[in-house]
This record gives structure tokens, sequence and C-alpha cells, in this order.
């Protein structure tokens, strides 16, 4: 998930185009990291080392760690490591940048050094977003509000239920709680029993829609209330997912009907709602979520 922050950031910043970083996205979803790569990433190699070792396969039919560690560059065990991490997604973002010549190693692990500085993370909250982990990436998020703990198991289900569903490359921005949150199109259920939780997605319709075509797995020729009720399908199958997690916790909450608009929407509480960005294929959604609280919707 880091790749997609990281990504972004270069973007703004003007360092890659949106059309480089599209296509660094699109190469990095079908390959693996090469072993020198990672490598000299996780600091066991220098370049030339690297370099060095992938000359020497032009010349000789054995593998690139079989070379490394008779070379006394890498020992057994980190040629191990190395090959469980063959598919990380953040080292397939950067190898596919450095092989189209947009950046080089030196320069990316430059600009990650400008984007914790921007950005206030610490090496732990890198290492947090680098692992792909939501439950270590959610507490990075909410670092500017207090909620709740059934509140961040929600969030965290429904970014593991995003991942899944809908964009593998989606992103989540820093969480915040505010008193209204105002949108032209709302797709919305609330949970209600021994808890009682207003769940929803406001957002642009372009969001929305790519949402219902991801979960529905067809295309919608316009935005409409077709559309947000095909995204609330997939509101209500991951509400009915936290259900099923709160029941094996011995919370009991039903499902109420959805609540549908495809006109311009407000919700209102006196600084209770938890608003939640999301970034899908750069188009923008917020998952809005309240509990226990006397919010009206407009």
């Amino acid at each position: 998930m880091f790749e997609a922050y990281f990504g972004k950031y270069l973007e703004d910043q003007g360092i890659i185009t949106k059309e480089q970083y599209q296509e660094v996205v699109v190469a990095s979803q079908n390959s693996r990291v090469k072993l020198g790569l990672l490598a000299v990433a996780e600091g066991f190699m220098t370049e030339e080392e690297a370099d060095e070792i992938n000359d020497a396969q032009h010349r000789l039919d054995k593998r690139f760690g079989d070379i490394a560690v008779s070379r006394g560059y890498l020992t057994d065990s980190q040629v191990e490591y190395l090959l469980k991490k063959q598919g990380d997604s953040y080292l397939l973002f950067v190898q596919a940048m450095v092989e189209r010549d947009i950046l080089t190693l030196d320069e990316i692990q430059e600009h990650v050094k400008a984007y914790k500085k921007a950005e206030k993370l610490s090496d732990l909250d890198v290492d947090a977003i680098k692992s792909g982990d939501v439950d270590k990436i959610i507490p990075v998020l909410l670092r500017n509000c207090v909620i709740s703990p059934v509140i961040k198991d929600y969030i965290a289900l429904s970014a593991r239920n995003i991942g899944r569903f809908i964009d593998r490359q989606f992103r989540i921005e820093m969480v915040d709680v505010v008193d209204q949150v105002s949108a032209p199109f709302a797709a919305a259920q609330v949970l209600d029993g021994d808890y009682k939780i207003f769940t929803g997605f406001f957002g642009e319709g372009e969001a929305l829609k790519l949402i219902a075509e991801a979960y529905a797995k067809e295309e919608f020729e316009v935005i409409d209330i077709d559309v947000v009720d095909a995204a609330c399908e997939f509101l209500n199958c991951n509400n009915g997912l936290f259900a099923t997690k709160l029941s094996n916790e011995y919370v009991d909450v039903d499902m109420l009907p959805p609540i549908l608009r495809d006109a311009p929407t407000c919700i209102k509480d006196d600084a209770n709602i938890v608003k939640v960005p999301i970034y899908i294929r750069d188009q923008h959604v917020d998952l809005v979520i309240c509990r226990e609280s006397r919010w009206s919707l407009e």
C-alpha cells in the first residue's frame, strides 16, 4: 500500500507524470522483484555488487542467490529471506520505475526521505504502511483523532474489503472527526442493536461508480440511483461481515434497509462523525461512520 501513497506524492510534486505513475502501477502488478534489487533495498549488498552478480549470470548458468553466496555477498538465510519478499508490492513499484529509467534507486530513496518529512512520518510509520498489514496501517492514519475500538475495527475491516473486492491500489488518507459531511451522492446503512452505527459512502458520482462496477462486475453508462444501489450492495456485504464479527464477540446488531441518495446529501452531528477519506483510482469518496449519536440526514 505504501506505493499508492508514495506514488501519489511523486505525481503531486511533479517528479513523475500521471501517465508514468499509471504505467508503473500496471507493470508492477504482473512481475516479481529481482533478487538483486531486493538485496540492495534491504542493505545486504551495494548496487555495484548486485551489478557484478547480474553480469556474472550472463556467463554462468546459476541463480543470482547462488552466485552471491559463493562470493560471500549474501548468506543462505539472507537469500531465503529475500526470496520470501519477491512479491512485495512497494519493491515491485520501485523496480518498475528503475527499469523504465524514470528514477534511480538513489533518487527514490531521497524522495522517500522527503516524503516522510513532508507527511511527518517516522520510520516505524513507513514500515507499518509498507507491511501492507491493515491492522498496522490504521493506527498511523488515526494519529490525529481518538475514536472507539469498535469504530477502529470497522475501518480496518472496511479497508480489507475494499482491497479485496474493489481495488488493491486504493489508499486511505488521515482520518478525522467532524460535525458534518456533504456530497452529491450517498450510499448508507444503519446497524441497530447492542450498537447503533451509521455507515455510508459519501462522494462524487465517479467514485461511487467505481465501487459499484467493481463489486457488481458490470458497467454503468450513467451515474444514477442504480450506481448508488450497487455501491450500497458492497456496503451491505461489508456490514454483514462486520455484524458476523460482532456476533462472534457476543454483540448483536441488525442491518436496516439501505439509504440511497442520488442528490446532494448532508449528514450532521455534533463533532461525532468519523470521516475516512478513500481514494480509488484517484477518485475521492468518504467512508462516514457515527456511533451512538444523534445524526441527522438532510
